[in-house]
């Protein structure tokens, strides 16, 4: 698809400054974890793009998938619960000459960090979030999470849930995002596609991501997926088309769209905010006065 072209190299790379690979921390995920095929897929981007693993920020909040930072050569933070998207702001702002990418689950994002999963769309920052959306709070072991079905059977709800699971697509279309898709992780390639162009795109970029969780959803399997989900890009779909992609949003049952909703072109919170203008706030002068006469001023 045209909107996840392989890119032209974007900064150079030496020894000295190599891309972004595995780091020496191996993955504690459970074996057959969906967000094996996210981390792959990040990284696969990454390459693709030959951006220097100094240029690359990766941040989290809390969760079997915010775990992801560790397990890549590039700048990372591991936050606090629901946090990830402020905290890769914060970086962001302050020198948005940097790669920035937040990762993290559907209870990190979507529960707890839905306000700030909004505001930052609404915002238009110019970031990449990436979310493990297994419809099941994984870490705390097995109780529903904002993304799980109704009717499911969980830890937390041993009759079945009860509560409209929330539509993470429809979400951030309506919130402002300005480059909305979905993968699943059971297809690498497809879905380094859309982080690849997740990052290119100039603006808040979101890549709902379908990551099973293999040991306490049986519900939301990979054969679930495999079953049920198509692809967007084989289907006609304009991905410059608003309404069209609000149609697929609500899409679910039998046929599953994955791929690239909506993606258009708008100025991005640094185009827009007049210090960033000037350039990376790290590279500009901090204006302070000498300690002295900062703390003269308080006695």
């Amino acid at each position: 698809m045209a909107d996840s072209a392989v890119a032209p190299i974007v900064a150079p790379t030496t020894p000295q400054f190599p891309i972004v690979g595995k780091s020496q921390i191996k993955p504690t995920w459970c074996p057959g974890c969906g967000d094996y095929g996210v981390v792959a897929s990040v990284e696969m981007a990454l390459k693709r793009l030959k951006i220097p693993s100094k240029d690359v920020v990766i941040v989290s909040g809390i969760g079997c998938s915010s775990n992801l930072p560790h397990f890549l050569s590039s700048y990372g933070f591991h936050g606090i619960h629901g946090r990830s998207i402020p905290l890769a702001e914060g970086i962001r702002w302050g020198n948005h000459e940097l790669t920035v990418i937040a990762t993290g689950g559907d209870g990190d994002g979507f529960g707890i960090g839905a306000g700030h999963f909004i505001h930052a769309m609404r915002r238009n920052v110019k970031l990449t979030y990436v979310t493990m959306d297994n419809q099941i709070y994984g870490l705390t072991t097995g109780q529903a999470s904002p993304t799980s079905t109704l009717g499911q059977k969980t830890k937390s709800t041993p009759t079945g849930v009860i509560e409209y699971p929330l539509d993470p697509i429809a979400l951030a279309l309506a919130s402002g995002a300005t480059y909305v898709a979905r993968g699943f992780s059971g297809d690498v390639k497809h879905l380094t596609d859309l982080v690849a162009g997740g990052i290119q795109h100039k603006g808040f970029s979101f890549i709902d991501v379908f990551s099973p969780c293999v040991t306490y959803n049986k519900v939301n399997t990979f054969d679930f997926f495999r079953q049920r989900v198509y692809k967007l890009e084989s289907s006609g779909h304009n991905p410059s088309d608003l309404s069209a992609a609000f149609q697929r949003s609500l899409e679910w049952g039998d046929k599953i769209p994955i791929g690239l909703f909506y993606s258009v072109d708008r100025p991005t919170y640094e185009d827009m905010e007049e210090v960033l203008q000037v350039g990376p706030l790290v590279h500009q002068p901090a204006g302070l006065k000498g300690r002295e006469s900062v703390l003269d001023e308080f006695i």
